[in-house]
């Protein structure tokens, strides 16, 4: 454990790890309290496109907790800059929340429901036959398909809800199309938040509570994984996979020494 505490960055999650819907998890006050007494370089790194870093800012800021927005980076910054250095000025269709859709209009690609360069899904907060239809009728017609993240389900304060890997499904099937995911455990998001870290792979930990985004991501980019159980995953869960996680804790409170 000291071995973790000694990294100098640490990339977390943000759902299951630092809250549950509209409740921060036990321990999360410590743990960034630490963070910021031990002069650690963090980032909160989400594959929940819906929200800006601000606004997540916000919403910690509701439950107590003081945290830079500089210290947030999301799948939608992470698409806007993917499709930005690809085929700047291009537009899209989106199924997807306001922070997606800003994220895209600060990179310049606008919005298209004619003849969209791209088809982008993230998490809409409404998601109904007729988006599916639309998208469909899209990528046939030769847009192609982005997905902000492969996360199937998210956590919640009722329990689990469909997530954007689900949403984006329907469409594969319906046109034979495969998606493009950007988010977790895309490389290219994990490479982003280690440039904004500011340091190397080996001097920083992946903390995170999915095996299948966080944890492999973690493993693949090189660096120390954490997985906390607060959130879709139990311990019984991990025997599935052909990786495990370096560590395995029951919340990010179990990071800091107990005798801060």
């Amino acid at each position: 454990m000291q071995e973790l505490r000694n990294k100098k960055g640490f990339i977390c999650d943000m759902d299951g790890v630092i809250y549950r819907g509209n409740r921060l998890l036990p321990g999360v006050k410590e743990f960034v309290d630490w963070l910021y007494r031990e002069n650690k370089q963090f980032l909160f790194l989400t594959n929940a496109s819906e929200r800006s870093p601000r606004e997540l800012q916000q919403k910690l800021r509701r439950m107590g907790l003081e945290v830079g927005e500089e210290h947030f980076y999301t799948s939608a910054l992470a698409t806007a800059a993917f499709l930005k250095s690809q085929a700047p000025g291009c537009s899209a269709y989106v199924l997807g929340g306001p922070g997606l859709v800003n994220a895209l209009y600060e990179a310049g690609i606008t919005m298209n429901d004619v003849d969209p360069d791209y088809v982008i899904v993230g998490e809409p907060a409404h998601y109904n036959f007729a988006m599916i239809q639309k998208a469909m009728e899209l990528v046939l017609n030769g847009a192609r398909l982005i997905a902000t993240n492969t996360d199937l389900t998210g956590p919640t304060e009722n329990g689990l809800v469909p997530a954007c890997r689900a949403l984006t499904a329907p469409i594969e099937l319906a046109t034979g199309k495969q998606a493009y995911f950007v988010g977790k455990p895309n490389p290219l998001m994990m490479r982003t938040g280690l440039t904004l870290l500011g340091v190397h792979s080996s001097e920083a930990a992946m903390v995170g509570d999915r095996m299948d985004t966080d944890i492999v991501a973690g493993t693949e980019s090189g660096l120390a994984t954490v997985l906390v159980l607060s959130g879709c995953t139990a311990r019984e869960d991990i025997a599935q996979y052909a990786y495990r996680p370096r560590y395995i804790l029951d919340g990010v409170g179990d990071i800091v020494p107990k005798d801060e």
